[in-house]
């Protein structure tokens, strides 16, 4: 049986990519960083970014909050995918193990729910060598009649 709730809107990965592209070049705090776009589609997001002696917090590993940055980026290309702006409503991370510097830290954002203008993602921030180092999990909400091309 369909879900009447899913209002998933009919988009290619290349709107997805036009989209991000238009996002990325206001994203000054993601460009600021390092963090590159890696790969786009309708709910999906996957994005890179090297930690750098700036990162550091005084304990010598990634601060968190940068490791947050990373992972909220990734969701909101993730959430605003579709063509359609969508703002984050909330969000929770959990920092598993830490990042050291020179680590790539590679995150990736799947969309777990989206129902009329509420979407559900989960990101997980793995680095080289595929070890988990944070995962979150975000609430979005869309922001109807807007959209970006």
């Amino acid at each position: 049986m369909e879900n009447k709730q899913s209002v998933k809107p009919k988009i290619t990965k290349s709107i997805s990519k036009k989209v991000a592209n238009l996002i990325l070049k206001k994203d000054f705090a993601s460009k600021s960083l390092g963090i590159e776009l890696i790969d786009i589609s309708p709910g999906k997001c996957q994005l890179e970014m090297v930690v750098k002696k700036n990162m550091l917090n005084g304990f010598g590993v990634c601060h968190g909050g940068i490791i947050t940055t990373l992972a909220d980026s990734a969701f909101a290309f993730a959430c605003n995918s579709y063509n359609e702006l969508a703002l984050a409503s909330s969000i929770n991370v959990d920092f598993l193990k830490p990042a050291n510097l020179d680590d790539k830290l590679i995150a990736i954002a799947h969309e777990i729910n989206l129902s009329f203008r509420n979407g559900l993602y989960n990101v997980d921030v793995f680095n080289e060598s595929k070890e988990l180092i944070a995962t979150m999990r975000g609430r979005s909400v869309k922001k109807p009649k807007t959209t970006f091309i």
